[in-house]
């Protein structure tokens, strides 16, 4: 998988769970989770989105990051 089509799949899970998000806004030196307004279900969300599109499994310790 490329850095872009990473980007994407990261991008399209967080438009399903946040799609008032300006993703062309979004700073890749700043952490996400510091530039979305979301709360911790829909963080939660958002990372359920992750593994269901990228088959990744996101450690309890790091999806509270």
């Amino acid at each position: 998988m490329t850095r872009e089509e990473l980007l994407a799949a990261i991008l399209d899970a967080l438009a399903g769970i946040a799609p008032e998000i300006d993703a062309a806004a979004l700073a890749p030196a700043t952490p996400l989770r510091d530039q979305v307004d979301l709360d911790s279900a829909d963080w939660l969300n958002f990372l359920v989105a992750l593994h269901a599109k990228l088959g990744i499994d996101i450690p309890d310790a790091d999806a509270a990051s």
